[in-house]
């Protein structure tokens, strides 16, 4: 693919992505408040406790199948219909293994009423198994617009389901029935929109040729997603499930801010460096105008939503949520630098260097585990502090490895993402400052959006940005 193709693919992808995530997060935010308001921490709570054995299950189920297949350089039928064939299987035998054992984790928690709770929930991953082939057909092929439109409605549908649900005195069901249905229909309308079909056929040498890349996905999912789940265990059996439920709130909101940006970068970033691999020098530039495109993105929408956290709780999910703003703002620390930790994984995928990416992230993982294990007893903002630092320094973990197999050299990284840091820093700083006379919460959100918006388009117009530049005339079709 030339230059300009894949500039203009690579544009067209971002925006997509972004007006598809924005949308998304919109939703699920209509939607949060509601449920938010009609339910209690503890249900909150109670869901999210079993939210890491159905991530893990779901992660066994698709086994890494969905990246090998958008990172192999030719594909064929061969390839989606083993991999369907295997994710269909592999998911009705740990769904029904987690049936099983669901009496096992109600005693864990010391909650016999969680056992149906608990094999309904689970049917969403089984869902979720089903469409990982053409999930990966729609990834593989850069269709990041129609991907989008079926998550958009795929959210408004199971949305409006748990609200009802909620509304009708069901409790923690309506999460169950919200989390469940987005699975289904999404499952459902991929299948409809995708222009693949599988076969009867099913030959295991197509999916052996995948196993040494989907192999090392697998194992680094499983730990990633372990990291990102094991603070509901480990406070749904410490704190109880109040506790949880503030985590699991503030968890949810910072989810539902950095996954715009999360899900701009990781619809293009794989598919657009493996078109470059063959080139070191493009490779380079590419990663480069990337992460300078993630910087410019992330840092102020991260830190911007940490300064707002508390007006944002307390005018949408009301002041009985206050006590998850802390968390909140926290996690904005880490969320403003996750995209650029995704960029990183990107290209060791890309590279065919999946090993790496996945012994960077178990070592995180096993670092993240003792640290929270030994910091828990100081209460969860300290274990959310140790766990956020930690994910921050280890970013000059994945650059060592981004030096040696692409040639990316750290000043120029750090020279590239430290103006928008700085500057993101700077703004929030003085919009903070020239708040806090504001007492009313209404008015204190929206003058902070407000300031910090229009001091950093002025701050980057004034400075000359080029990505702001290349942004604005790509939004507005206008050529420099």
């Amino acid at each position: 693919m030339s230059e300009p193709q894949l500039k203009s693919k690579t544009a067209k992808g971002l925006l997509w992505g972004g007006i598809g995530n924005g949308a998304m997060q919109l939703l699920n935010l209509f939607f949060g408040i509601f449920l938010s308001r009609l339910l209690s921490p503890a249900d909150y709570g109670t869901v999210g406790a079993l939210t890491i054995f159905s991530a893990t299950a779901g992660i066994f189920a698709e086994s890494g199948f969905t990246l090998a297949i958008v990172n192999k350089k030719t594909i064929s039928d061969d390839d989606y219909n083993a991999v369907f064939w295997f994710n269909l299987v592999a998911g009705l035998a740990f769904y029904l293994l987690l049936f099983a054992l669901a009496p096992a984790i109600a005693a864990f928690y010391r909650m016999p009423e969680m056992i149906p709770l608990a094999r309904f929930l689970f049917l969403g991953f089984f869902f979720g198994s089903t469409a990982a082939a053409p999930t990966a057909y729609f990834f593989r092929n850069l269709k990041v617009k129609e991907r989008s439109q079926i998550q958009i409605i795929a959210i408004f549908v199971s949305g409006t389901v748990g609200v009802i649900c909620a509304a009708c005195g069901w409790g923690y069901w309506g999460i169950a029935m919200q989390t469940v249905l987005y699975s289904g229909v999404n499952a459902l309308c991929i299948w409809i929109r995708c222009p693949w079909h599988p076969t009867l056929s099913f030959k295991m040498p197509a999916l052996l040729s995948m196993l040494p890349f989907s192999s090392k996905q697998l194992f680094t999912s499983l730990f990633t997603h372990i990291n990102n789940n094991f603070f509901s265990v480990l406070l749904g059996r410490f704190y109880g499930m109040r506790e949880t439920g503030y985590y699991t709130q503030g968890s949810k909101w910072t989810t539902m801010g950095y996954s715009t940006i999360f899900g701009m970068i990781n619809s293009v970033g794989q598919p657009v460096f493996r078109e470059t691999i063959d080139d070191p020098e493009r490779l380079q530039r590419v990663f480069y105008k990337m992460l300078r495109f993630t910087a410019f993105v992330s840092f102020p929408a991260m830190f911007g939503l940490g300064i707002i956290a508390e007006e944002l709780i307390v005018l949408t999910i009301t002041a009985k949520w206050l006590p998850c703003v802390p968390v909140m703002q926290i996690l904005c620390v880490w969320g403003a630098f996750m995209p650029i930790a995704t960029l990183y994984s990107n290209l060791f995928n890309s590279l065919g260097r999946p090993n790496i990416y996945m012994w960077n992230t178990i070592a995180l993982g096993l670092l993240q585990l003792v640290s929270v294990l030994i910091s828990y007893r100081w209460g969860l903002q300290a274990m959310l502090v140790v766990y956020t630092s930690i994910n921050v320094l280890w970013l000059f973990v994945w650059h060592h490895f981004g030096n040696q197999y692409a040639g990316l050299r750290l000043w120029k990284v750090l020279t590239d993402i430290a103006p928008y840091l700085l500057i993101s820093l700077l703004v929030m700083a003085l919009t903070t400052w020239m708040t806090r006379p504001i007492s009313s919460p209404l008015l204190s959100l929206i003058a902070k959006i407000v300031i910090a918006a229009s001091l950093y388009t002025l701050l980057m117009w004034r400075l000359n940005s080029v990505v702001f530049r290349e942004t604005i005339q790509y939004l507005f079709k206008r050529k420099s």
